[in-house]
C-alpha cells in the first residue's frame, strides 16, 4: 500500500512570488556590485588643473594636473610633460594606457604586474594608485609647466619647453625628499639646467644635486632610471628591475 504524501502542495502564486523575490533579491546583489566596481574607478579627488586646462592656447600647453606631493615622499619623479589627453586613461600622471609605468611599480612592490590594470576596461585602477602612492611616499609632477608641441605625438624629442617648472618650490613642499628621479633625456636635460646639475647621470645611476638637502640635512640625488615607454628598447623585466633597485636604495621596498 503506498504511503500517504503529507505534504501540502504550495500553491503556484506563491512560487511564482518567491521566484520574484530571489530575482529581485539576485539584481539588487547585481547591482550593488556593479555600484562598488564603479566606485573603484571613481577618483575620490580630480587631479586635473582646470585653470591651466583654460588657459591654454595658440599652441603653449600649460600643465593640466596638480602636483601630486605627499608630505613624506622620499621620491619624487619628474617627467617631461604629460602626453596628449586623447592618449589618458586616467586623469593622474603616466595616463597612456601602453605606457608601463603602473606594471612596473606593481611588479616592484606586488610581484604583480597588473596590479594596477583593469585589462578588460583598458584603464589604471586610479584609487589603488593614489592610495598606494600617498602610503609609499612616492611624489609626481613634470620639469615643465608649459610647452609648445612641435609635432603632433608624445615624443619628448619635439617638445619646446616655454616655462620650466620651479623645482625648489616643490622640493621645499617635502621636508624628507631624499631623490628625484627621472625616466627620460628631456627631463633629465631639464632639471640638470633648472638646478645647475653640472654633469647629467647615466640611466641607473645618480649624481647629488649641488647645495640641496631636505628638511633633515640629508642630500638629495637626481636618480636617472630607464624609460617605461615601450619605445625604451630594455625588457620589461629589466625595467623592474631598475627601478627595484632605485627604491631599494632609499629603503621603500
Amino acid at each position: 500500500m503506498r504511503q500517504k504524501n503529507n505534504r501540502r502542495k504550495i500553491p503556484q502564486k506563491f512560487c511564482n512570488l518567491s521566484l520574484s523575490v530571489y530575482l529581485c533579491t539576485m539584481e539588487e546583489e547585481r547591482q550593488a556590485w556593479m555600484k562598488v566596481e564603479h566606485m573603484r574607478h571613481m577618483p575620490l579627488k580630480s587631479y586635473l588643473n582646470t585653470e591651466n586646462l583654460a588657459r591654454s592656447n595658440n599652441g603653449v600647453e600649460y600643465h593640466p594636473l596638480q602636483p601630486f606631493l605627499p608630505e613624506h615622499a622620499r621620491v619624487l619623479f619628474l617627467g617631461s610633460f604629460p602626453p596628449q589627453r586623447k592618449r589618458w586613461c586616467m586623469d593622474f600622471y603616466y595616463p597612456n594606457f601602453i605606457n608601463d609605468h603602473w606594471r612596473i611599480e606593481g611588479a616592484v612592490f606586488f610581484g604583480n604586474r597588473n596590479r594596477f590594470v583593469d585589462e578588460e576596461q583598458k584603464q589604471f585602477l586610479l584609487n589603488d594608485i593614489v592610495a598606494f602612492c600617498q602610503d609609499k611616499g612616492i611624489a609626481f609632477f613634470d620639469t615643465s609647466t608649459a610647452v609648445r608641441r612641435l609635432k603632433d605625438n608624445a615624443s619628448d624629442k619635439f617638445l619646446e619647453v616655454v616655462e620650466p617648472t620651479d623645482v625648489p618650490a616643490l622640493i621645499a613642499q617635502l621636508p624628507r625628499l631624499r631623490a628625484i628621479v627621472t625616466t627620460g633625456e628631456k627631463a633629465t636635460e631639464t632639471l640638470c639646467a633648472a638646478l645647475a646639475i653640472p654633469t647629467m647621470p647615466k640611466v641607473n645611476e645618480y649624481v647629488n644635486i649641488p647645495n640641496v638637502t631636505n628638511q633633515e640635512g640629508k642630500q638629495i640625488v637626481l636618480y636617472r632610471l630607464p624609460s617605461s615607454s615601450r619605445a625604451y628598447p630594455l625588457a620589461f623585466y629589466k625595467k623592474v628591475e631598475a627601478y627595484r633597485q632605485m627604491f631599494s636604495t632609499f629603503c621603500m621596498v
